[in-house]
């Protein structure tokens, strides 16, 4: 006979679409035995209306048939059923004798007509309390013909008429026949032929029945009697002994095929109702009833039946500190590791992920890896992943629930056991830290490949559902009640919005004392765990996977390697869709508060942190003091390159929004609201507080408008700024190309790439050479923030300037500059800083407060050519030093202007426009002299020297002035200075210094026979009356001023001043004679 299409059975062989093909040659091989639709014994056709009304009425047969008779009786009692089709009473077993007296104690009476019901009753009470051997035979007897008796065929058919068309023969067959079409019915969902619900009942309830011993499951018992001798010999029947041990070898190559067909149904049917487990049932049935994780025993099938419930009820009660028995705990954990090594097991997975099955995890069935290949899926490492088929892996990890425990993730297990055991051996095995402590070497040298990819995917699905993180869930679980609202949704209802609970717990982790309603110590604690494993990888932050897919397909598509995700995000802050844009700045705004988030950046700086910022990482609250301690400490010896890429970009993160710097946030986040309102940009919010304080400063406001702790911490972001420019990020854009062309071989960092643009200001471009000069005037005001010059004379300042204010401290050095413990680096920055102010009087602070009235009085022609960035070359002070030898400025300005002279007249370079007129003369005359490493007068004493040799004016000019400013101040010539320091000494001493009250000591000294002056200083006396004279004659005096100024520092002033005196006798005689012959006229002719 053919078989129908239509026969369930009759696709047994290949419905299952994951069986592999020994699988299918198994059942192949099965179908001459399984006349599913084939060949009827007559027995059946006559005795299928008795059998007809069986499972309805309690599975009756006739009345006078006893439970457990032999073949004969049986055949009998079916011969008197097939003569009286109508009979609608049945055999009872409350008529029994061997039960009576046990029903009678335990059973309630309404339900001693239902045979099942009687069954499951006196089962059940069995655990209890003793019951009568004899019962006991009955029950196993009526159990077990239940399943081989012909009998069941008939119900079966009558049944379950819509699924099985013909009647089935064989021991078993046709129980397992219905058991798979239930269970493809609940994956598949498309069957031609629904099996009715009081069908689907009675299925249950025969593998419920069998679930103590396995004899009474007759297909598995005959498809697994080699393998129970093989694996599971020594092992008891009773209690569910032997399918435990089964299931435990299921996945061995010794298994066979059909073995491990059968025991994945009944896995299945036990994934559908927990009572299917005999052991499970019986280990766990008070703790059910205790945490009342079985509501309805009416309906077998109902939500509360499925394993994945009872796991869920369970394991929250365990997870919030309840007790629940260790022989029900050591069930569950079976169980969920039975979930997590076969994923057909979930009948959501087999339905909803299908197709990303076949195209993605064909042939990894085995041992989890199917699972952990969907979970990779999942993360999307392999493309989108349907909705369902994501809801269906996140259901069936929160009811295995492997944050707990490790082991139940065989696939986890065994990948990670060697970092388990070199890593986390101080751990407890099977203690839920264990994930934590793989988490805590991810990236690491300890860390293998394949442990990291089952980690990560694990680890996404975890971080979705803050109750399977029990360390985290038990901690924070009154925390989470009390300020997210928690404590009115069921712990095995449908899910909260992913991440949603943690997202509130960290909200309030990072909570003042003032804003109240702070997490407890425990749970901030477990909180900022959890916050620093998620920032190892993006994914594992579910809101913010969320909604920034779409700008992490647009802009980090490239940025796989680790942590480059975010970084990216950062990086792009501007560009993001405003969902995205939020929940990065709020990570990042979380970050500035707590770097150790960055769990990458903290093991990139344990060396620096253990050197020099273990004080502040020790601290349970953070606060931005480790951040800003490892900017700090950016250039120490223990820095690498990947801690200091890291500070360096967090801090250019923080400049595109002052929130990003928590501690510039608290600190004067009242102060931007009030004088910097709707500015974000954390550079522009500096700009706007330095400016309010420079401007209070100078106008001496009594009350600064901006507070105490904001005006030091503004100083702290200050600092910061100066170390690199793109820290300036409006300097830094004004002057990228210039960085290209100039100082492309230079590093960023260090304050390196803004002193290349100093060093070359001469070549910037103008909009570049704008933004320089600005930055050196501020620099000049304020030099702590010239990082270059704080970093080289650290120890020079520590050693001479320690009283000195931070906005004296050049001042103090240029003082100290020549002092035998001066460190050769610190005096060459200097030199550096003092020929940068010698080119414009306004990057000398000093010299432009003393001078303030004198510059525009003799200077205002120079200033009215000025633009407010451009440098002067050193103008206005050539102009304040010629009026400075006539004698004109004001003392304090004059006072200033020795000093510079001074300086100029040892160093060529700090007069700006005798280098930018005698370069030519400077290169071909005075080459050697220029190139010498310490400058002390020489190239100025060789231009003078080669004085006649000058062939441009313009550099003529500049040597005699030095010539004219040597007249007025010995200082000023430091060759000559040197030469007569004895002679100065010795005859001049009681002379006060200035105005060439020194040099005429000396011209007289000289003039004097009587004294005898060294041999070097009566030489350059002598060359100096020369060169004065021959610029007399090529120079001569400009003004009355000037000519007084020559005759004053004449070898001949003695003369001239005689003459001069006998002109001014004679003038007075002649006046008066003729003052009186005017007089004597003028009395005659009014005589007259």
């Amino acid at each position: 006979m053919q078989k129908p299409a239509d026969c369930p059975c009759a696709h047994s062989a290949h419905a299952d679409a994951f069986k592999t093909g020994s699988a299918r040659a198994a059942e192949l091989k099965l179908q001459p035995k399984m006349a599913a639709c084939g060949r009827v014994p007559l027995i059946l056709l006559l005795t299928s209306q008795c059998l007809c009304v069986f499972l309805t009425q309690g599975l009756k047969p006739a009345a006078n048939v006893n439970v457990h008779p032999p073949v004969i009786a049986i055949n009998r009692q079916l011969k008197i059923g097939a003569s009286n089709p109508k009979r609608t009473t049945g055999w009872k077993l409350a008529d029994e004798e061997a039960c009576r007296e046990d029903l009678t104690r335990l059973c309630p009476k309404h339900t001693w007509n239902n045979n099942l019901a009687v069954l499951e009753c006196l089962q059940d009470r069995k655990e209890e309390t003793e019951i009568a051997t004899d019962c006991n035979h009955l029950l196993w007897n009526y159990k077990l013909n239940l399943t081989t008796d012909p009998k069941f065929e008939s119900v079966a058919a009558e049944v379950c008429k819509s699924t099985i068309s013909e009647d089935l023969h064989s021991q078993g067959e046709v129980i397992a026949c219905l058991e798979k079409s239930l269970v493809r019915e609940v994956e598949q969902q498309d069957q031609p032929h629904p099996i009715k619900e009081d069908c689907k009942k009675a299925i249950m309830r025969v593998a419920e029945l069998s679930a103590d011993d396995f004899h009474l499951d007759r297909y598995l018992y005959f498809s697994c009697r080699a393998d129970r001798e093989r694996f599971c010999e020594n092992t008891q029947v009773g209690e569910g002994r032997v399918y435990k041990c089964l299931f435990n070898h299921k996945f061995e190559e010794a298994m066979s095929e059909k073995c491990r067909d059968a025991l994945t149904t009944r896995q299945k049917l036990i994934a559908q109702d927990y009572k299917v487990s005999y052991s499970l049932a019986k280990a766990c049935k008070a703790d059910l009833r205790k945490y009342r994780c079985n509501l309805d025993n009416n309906l077998p099938r109902a939500r509360e039946a499925r394993l994945s419930y009872l796991l869920l009820c369970l394991e929250s009660a365990v997870h919030r500190g309840r007790m629940v028995s260790g022989d029900c705990q050591g069930e569950m954990l079976e169980y969920r590791r039975m979930l997590m090594e076969d994923f057909s097991l979930s009948p959501e997975i087999v339905l909803h992920c299908r197709s990303e099955i076949e195209a993605h995890c064909s042939g990894l069935h085995r041992k989890g890896r199917t699972l952990h290949c969907l979970m990779r899926v999942g993360r999307g490492d392999k493309g989108l992943v349907d909705s369902l088929c994501q809801n269906a892996l996140q259901a069936l990890i929160q009811s295995a629930d492997p944050g707990a425990d490790y082991r139940i993730d065989r696939a986890l297990n065994e990948a990670c056991e060697s970092v388990i055991q070199t890593a986390c051996k101080h751990i407890r095995n099977g203690d839920p830290m264990i994930l934590s402590c793989l988490m805590e070497h991810l990236y690491t040298e300890k860390m293998v490949e394949d442990c990291e990819h089952r980690l990560l995917e694990l680890q996404y699905f975890i971080s979705r559902d803050w109750k399977l993180d029990p360390v985290l869930y038990r901690k924070c679980q009154n925390d989470a009640s009390r300020l997210c609202h928690t404590h009115g949704w069921n712990e095995t209802s449908e899910m909260m919005p992913p991440g949603a609970v943690f997202s509130c717990l960290y909200r309030h982790a990072y909570r003042t004392e003032e804003q109240g309603r702070r997490l407890t110590r425990d749970c901030k604690v477990e909180v900022q765990r959890i916050l620093h494993q998620r920032a190892l990888d993006v994914k594992l932050d579910p809101e913010l996977q969320k909604r920034c897919m779409t700008d992490l397909g647009k802009w980090c598509s490239e940025k796989t390697d680790t942590g480059q995700e975010l970084e990216c995000l950062q990086d792009h802050l501007e560009d993001l869709v405003s969902d995205c844009k939020d929940v990065v700045g709020n990570l990042t705004e979380l970050e500035s508060e707590d770097i150790q988030i960055e769990a990458l950046l903290m093991r990139a700086c344990e060396g620096v942190i253990q050197s020099h910022c273990h004080d502040v990482a020790d601290n349970q609250i953070d606060t931005g003091d480790l951040m800003e301690c490892l900017v700090q400490n950016k250039h120490q010896k223990e820095m690498n390159d990947k801690c200091a890429v890291g500070v360096t970009h967090f801090q250019l993160i923080q400049m595109k929004d002052f929130r990003f710097s928590y501690k510039f946030k608290m600190a004067c986040k009242e102060d931007v609201l009030k004088l910097c309102p709707n500015i974000k940009k954390k550079v522009d919010v500096v700009v706007c507080l330095s400016t309010t304080v420079r401007n209070d400063t100078l106008q001496d406001v009594k009350e600064q408008r901006v507070s105490l702790k904001c005006r030091k911490q503004l100083r702290v972001e200050e600092l910061e700024m100066s170390e690199d420019i793109r820290l300036e990020p409006e300097l830094h854009d004004s002057c990228k190309k210039d960085i290209n062309r100039l100082c492309s071989a230079i590093t960023f960092g260090n304050a390196q790439v803004i002193e290349c643009l100093k060093e070359n200001k001469q070549y910037l471009s103008h909009m570049c050479h704008q933004k320089v000069f600005k930055l050196q005037e501020t620099e000049m005001m304020d030099p702590e923030l010239d990082y270059q010059l704080m970093r080289v004379c650290k120890q020079m300042i520590k050693r001479f300037c320690t009283e000195s204010d931070a906005k004296n401290m050049l001042h103090c050095l240029k003082q100290n500059k020549n002092n035998e413990l001066m460190d050769p680096k610190c005096k060459q920055m200097i030199t550096k800083r003092q020929i940068t102010q010698s080119t414009d009087y306004r990057l000398n602070p000093v010299l432009r407060k003393a001078c303030k009235a004198d510059i525009p009085k003799f200077c205002q022609n120079i200033l009215n050519k000025a633009s407010d960035d451009n440098e002067l070359e050193g103008q206005v002070i050539s102009c304040l030093k010629l009026k400075y030898t006539d004698q004109r400025l004001s003392s304090d300005c004059e006072d200033q202007i020795r000093v510079i002279l001074q300086e100029s007249a040892l160093d060529y370079r700090l007069d700006p426009q005798l280098q930018l007129h005698c370069s030519e003369e400077i290169t071909n005359l005075c080459a050697e002299e220029a190139a010498a490493q310490e400058q002390t007068g020489q190239v100025e004493e060789c231009l003078k020297t080669n004085l006649l040799k000058l062939k441009r004016d313009a550099c003529k000019k500049e040597v005699l002035n030095m010539l004219k400013e040597s007249k007025a101040d010995i200082f000023v010539d430091p060759v000559l200075h040197t030469a007569c320091a004895l002679d100065l000494k010795h005859h001049c001493a009681a002379v006060t210094p200035g105005r060439g009250r020194q040099m005429s000591c000396l011209m007289e000294a000289l003039q004097d026979k009587r004294v005898r002056l060294q041999p070097e200083c009566k030489k350059r006396l002598q060359d100096r009356i020369d060169m004065w004279s021959y610029a007399a004659k090529v120079a001569p005096a400009e003004g009355f001023s000037d000519l007084a100024v020559q005759v004053m520092t004449s070898p001949s002033k003695n003369y001239i001043l005689l003459m001069i005196a006998l002109a001014v006798c004679v003038l007075f005689l002649v006046g008066l004679l003729c003052g009186r012959i005017i007089k004597r006229v003028t009395r005659e002719l009014k005589d007259r």
